[in-house]
């Protein structure tokens, strides 16, 4: 599996994670299932430490260390919210300009107990579509800026669900008719959210880094193939 490696250096590296590839092994996985870090393990020929948490579901940037005291710094700096992190998805209506979720989440799959989570977001464009089932008519896709400022379980899944804006392709809090109409009229299949920006300190040299990934082709491509032309 081709994992890009944006940045590399003696302590850390960032990576363009592809969707539906776990960061870390868990107790639901095959034995022999890839995962992130053992992945890049292999690749870089040294044991590598998960930092944050990045659903197998989304693609997108995430921090990997190459030593537990990396790891644990770089931990902290999320703990205080001194990284930047910007994610890019596509959602079901239009959405506000801009705006705000402010609304507790619940903290794990299958649990009642919910802890305070702040979403911020911006559109960035509205497209018409041909779209129609139940009460929906020619519904509207957005492709929003998200900017969260907690990192929650599923949060910025949760909040956009809450809100009546699923994100196309969530099979677990989302529109589960949108996303077999969608599969079955244009073949995509994947949970349309990617992690676009990080920023952070590094741990041993102090440097301010900031990275961005370009949007996945399957961004643009949906939102051109279900456009009313």
């Amino acid at each position: 599996m081709d994992i890009p490696i944006i940045f590399q250096d003696d302590h850390l590296l960032v990576v363009n994670k592809p969707v539906d590839l776990p960061v870390h092994k868990n107790d639901f996985m095959p034995h022999d299932a890839p995962y992130l870090t053992k992945l890049i393990g292999d690749e870089t020929g040294q044991w590598i430490y998960n930092v944050h948490r990045l659903d197998s579901k989304t693609s997108g940037l995430i921090i990997l260390a190459k030593s537990s005291e990396v790891a644990h710094d770089l931990t902290l700096q999320f703990e205080r919210k001194e990284v930047v992190k910007e994610y890019a998805t596509i959602v079901l209506g239009e959405v506000a300009e801009e705006g705000v979720f402010d609304e507790k989440v619940v903290v794990k799959k299958k649990s009642k107990f919910k802890k305070s989570a702040l979403t911020r977001f911006q559109r960035i464009r509205t497209v018409q579509t041909a779209i129609s089932y139940k009460e929906h008519t020619n519904v509207c896709l957005s492709l929003v800026r998200v900017l969260p400022e907690t990192g929650r379980w599923h949060q910025i899944r949760q909040h956009f669900a809450k809100n009546r804006h699923d994100i196309v392709g969530d099979s677990h809090h989302g529109d589960f008719t949108l996303n077999k109409l969608i599969k079955a009229e244009w073949g995509f299949n994947r949970l349309m959210l990617h992690a676009s920006k990080l920023g952070f300190t590094h741990p041993i040299t102090c440097e301010k880094l900031e990275f961005e990934a370009t949007l996945p082709e399957e961004f643009e491509q949906l939102l051109e193939a279900v456009a009313i032309k």
